[in-house]
């Protein structure tokens, strides 16, 4: 069964393929991934087309450390949500340990770990899905991210010890320095940063304590949410939840801090339910992933919410008096059709 991440794991990615001398959108075609998934960043892409695409901008930029320095150049707010809240933690150890926590909800194909080992910290990442090869390009952008994420937390406190990879080095160790700052450790037992673990102990200066009342102001004062603005939360977190058949009112009315009755009435007064929103959420996904011929109708099951594939089928039969499957097959003919008049035009 395909593994999949959070497709904000792209975030910036145009931007950085272009300062490579790529187009972004032949890369993300060469793998079979939508030309706008940097807009969409709370759906789920297959993790294999992420390392396929990693893989395929190393080659053809001639970039070998091409994701090493992706991940680099990528900004912390990919986390989202999570990275809100490790940010406003008492310490960097609390922070890492909502990180390690709360990982599979970024993506389900990788764990996060830490560990102490006597003055040592280290701050790993593993592939969890075996299926995965060629998974180098991966791991080099995920520790990438982490370097940007650590150093954001501590800021000038921000001294690593040791950079380690279970891989060997594929240009000269010097390269990496070049991007990181230190010389790794190859073919080592993690994939990580060790640091002092007395930095674990840091209070978090980074935290925005006022951003925090903020935050926590406008979710307990619903009532002074505009009509577009309240939807649009519940639906992105309803995006969140899906997967995990988490998306029900309760849940988040939880996540926000709130009642359910309040929040049930709240949406009443901007006239629509939660179960709208969640259809429209359903709706929405459901085109998106069936214009992925890869992901079988049972993963798009499972990513919705449903608690079968069959459950799936009938709703969405209501929603467009087609089965998914003919809708895929209608939309794939659709492109053919496209494609073969597009290349009729040009000849």
């Amino acid at each position: 069964m395909a593994v999949f991440a959070r497709a904000s794991v792209l975030s910036d990615f145009s931007a950085f393929a272009i300062s490579q001398g790529l187009q972004p959108m032949e890369m993300l075609a060469k793998v079979g991934l939508p030309s706008d998934v940097e807009q969409h960043g709370d759906n789920l892409i297959p993790f294999r087309k992420l390392v396929a695409l990693l893989n395929n901008c190393d080659l053809h930029s001639g970039n070998r450390l091409f994701a090493l320095q992706y991940g680099v150049s990528q900004d912390v707010s990919l986390f989202g949500p999570l990275f809100y809240l490790m940010r406003n933690a008492k310490d960097v150890r609390t922070a890492l340990n909502e990180l390690t926590r709360q990982f599979y909800v970024h993506s389900g194909a990788a764990a996060v770990t830490l560990e102490e080992h006597g003055s040592h910290a280290i701050l790993s990442y593993a592939i969890t899905d075996t299926a995965v090869f060629g998974s180098r390009h991966a791991v080099e952008r995920a520790l990438g991210v982490g370097m940007q994420m650590l150093s954001t937390l501590l800021g000038s406190r921000w001294r690593p010890q040791a950079l380690l990879f279970q891989h060997a080095a594929v240009v000269e160790p010097r390269h990496y320095r070049q991007v990181v700052g230190i010389l790794p450790s190859f073919n080592s037992v993690y994939n990580g940063w060790m640091f002092d673990a007395a930095l674990l102990d840091v209070t978090l200066d980074t935290a925005d304590p006022v951003l925090h009342r903020l935050i926590q102001g406008h979710l307990d004062n619903l009532e002074h949410m505009s009509e577009q603005e309240l939807p649009r939360l519940i639906q992105q977190l309803i995006r969140r939840f899906l997967p995990d058949a988490r998306a029900n009112i309760e849940q988040v009315a939880e996540y926000m801090k709130v009642s359910t009755r309040k929040l049930q009435r709240q949406l009443a007064r901007e006239g629509t339910n939660f179960q709208k929103l969640l259809t429209e959420v359903r709706q929405n996904m459901a085109c998106y992933y069936l214009q992925d011929s890869t992901i079988s109708i049972a993963q798009m099951a499972d990513l919705l919410g449903y608690a079968s594939q069959s459950a799936f089928s009938r709703a969405f039969h209501e929603w467009y008096r087609q089965s998914p499957r003919e809708w895929r097959k209608a939309r794939e003919a659709i492109k053919r059709h496209s494609q073969h008049a597009s290349s009729r035009a040009t000849t």
